[in-house]
């Protein structure tokens, strides 16, 4: 069987010599083939000519279709021409591909399936799947994408993975951006949403089902290998992989974190949802807040609890919780409570607590690594005083009046027990007398000063404050003593030793100089 080039060879050559010899002798074919071409040409039968079945295939006809019918038009030529040549068959293995290609379309034409106009409705539909997005430190992430049916709107998520958590959360995160909730979601056949089928019906996953039930909508899935049920969400993957996965067709450079991944998902967005769409030639934007977000459900102000990430129950002495083998802190107020961790795109980890105000971000964590646990103190209570860390506390009525002074007194005496110094008790006592004539903030202010200089002895404490005193602080602060009501003895019976001008009146005194003018 001749191809539609050589046929038009043969007739083209025909055409210029009249004869069916000198045509079969210069395209290298029979004479008879010639007369059966121009024949067929002049009774309007040039095609069939053309592409007339090979004599040599024919007997083994039904057989081929037997085998395009089984392997659903998928069979090779050359494994067809291996089996017909077991059976006998003496033709080439053109003529057999030839042949097996006409069959196949044949197949091809008849179990074509007629794809029905999409007519969407406004806020219907949300279809969603996922693609491969960039890598990043060498780990794979996962494009989210979606496509609302009735204005075109897409939506691109970069996430971790494809755990439930990470897509119900990439799902409420698309309700909200597009304002509202669609009557129907359709997508894959994914563990996420069908266990299995029974029947060729698909049995839904039942966190799939709580999750539809919150959100008041209805998750479909299309069929089985059947990507043509959702074109539109498949377009939008082809797209977003093509503007933010680099390949050498883009040119785009690699991504070193999750936060420009998630940048670069916005700026494609801000793209495709701003342009008129080519089928609509309408913006999708545009055609999103005037048409369809109306008729959209309202999304709950609660989130669905798996959304919001991994459950873990708090120790109830320990505020830390587990989270991929790494430790991060929640505050202490959440001991022996439940809370949700998620990982965030850009590394960062989210703790949520639900409670009787609903879900509450309680802590946000840099991404850590097993055995580097991320604690903040804030967190955690004031730290208890334990061996390493004591405050001193009054035991009897010297201690607290000492105490009493002030912060000062304080750090003195931890200064003081520290450096092991002695008499401290004395010490003490004479700080609190101190403390009664030159009042206690001078006092304090010294102790102070004494403790950061170790300088510990009672002089080095008059010191100190009466170098922080005030110029005219001695004379407004000093008491003025009556002689008269000093019990010590006093020196004025010395005052005329070894004199004769005047008489001591002194009695002990007069005996000393009686002996001194005998000798």
């Amino acid at each position: 069987m001749k191809s539609p080039g050589e046929f038009m060879e043969i007739l083209a050559t025909y055409d210029l010599t009249k004869s069916y010899r000198a045509t079969a002798e210069i395209c290298g074919v029979s004479h008879n083939t010639v007369r059966a071409f121009i024949k067929a040409r002049d009774e309007g039968r040039s095609n069939e000519a053309a592409h007339r079945t090979s004599t040599k295939a024919e007997p083994f006809m039904e057989q081929i279709e037997a085998w395009v019918d089984a392997s659903r038009g998928k069979i090779r030529g050359d494994i067809t021409h291996e089996r017909l040549v077991a059976l006998g068959y003496t033709g080439s293995q053109r003529t057999t591909r030839t042949v097996v290609a006409k069959i196949k379309a044949d197949y091809r034409a008849a179990e074509a399936r007629p794809h029905r106009t999409w007519i969407p409705e406004p806020g219907r539909w949300l279809q969603y799947d996922f693609g491969d997005g960039p890598v990043i430190d060498g780990a794979k992430t996962v494009l989210f994408c979606a496509w609302l049916d009735f204005s075109r709107f897409r939506i691109v998520f970069v996430m971790r993975n494809r755990q439930r958590p990470n897509v119900f959360s990439a799902l409420d995160r698309a309700f909200r951006l597009i304002g509202g909730i669609p009557t129907y979601v359709l997508t894959d056949n994914e563990k996420l949403v069908t266990i299995e089928h029974v029947a060729g019906l698909p049995v839904r996953n039942p966190q799939a089902v709580a999750f539809s039930q919150h959100y008041s909508t209805v998750i479909h899935t299309c069929m089985p290998a059947d990507p043509a049920t959702k074109g539109g969400v498949e377009k939008t993957v082809h797209l977003a992989k093509a503007d933010m996965v680099p390949t050498d067709a883009n040119l785009l450079p690699t991504y070193d974190t999750f936060a420009q991944v998630e940048a670069a998902c916005t700026a494609f967005m801000e793209k495709v949802n701003n342009r008129v769409h080519s089928a609509t030639l309408e913006i999708p934007s545009q055609m999103l807040e005037n048409f369809e977000r109306s008729v959209l459900h309202r999304v709950p102000e609660e989130p669905f609890a798996l959304a919001l990430g991994h459950g873990r129950v708090v120790p109830p002495n320990t505020p830390m919780v587990t989270f991929e083998k790494s430790r991060y802190s929640v505050p202490y107020q959440l001991m022996g409570q439940s809370v949700w961790v998620r990982q965030n795109g850009n590394d960062e980890i989210i703790i949520v607590h639900v409670g009787a105000q609903g879900p509450t971000e309680v802590a946000r964590h840099q991404r850590t690594r097993p055995g580097v646990p991320s604690v903040l103190d804030a967190h955690f209570p004031p730290r208890p005083a334990g061996s390493l860390e004591r405050e001193p506390k009054g035991k009897n009525d010297a201690d607290l009046a000492f105490l009493d002074i002030g912060e000062g007194a304080k750090l003195w005496l931890k200064e003081a027990t520290a450096a092991g110094v002695g008499k401290i008790r004395v010490k003490m006592a004479a700080a609190v007398e101190l403390a009664k004539l030159l009042g206690v903030t001078s006092v304090d202010h010294g102790l102070g000063g004494a403790a950061v200089h170790h300088r510990f002895t009672h002089e080095d404490l008059l010191s100190i404050i009466d170098t922080n005193r005030s110029p005219g602080y001695l004379s407004e602060t000093r008491m003025v003593l009556d002689p008269n009501q000093i019990l010590a003895q006093g020196t004025g019976a010395w005052a005329g030793f070894g004199t004769t001008d005047e008489p001591v009146t002194d009695e002990g005194a007069t005996e000393i100089s009686e002996g001194n003018d005998e000798n």
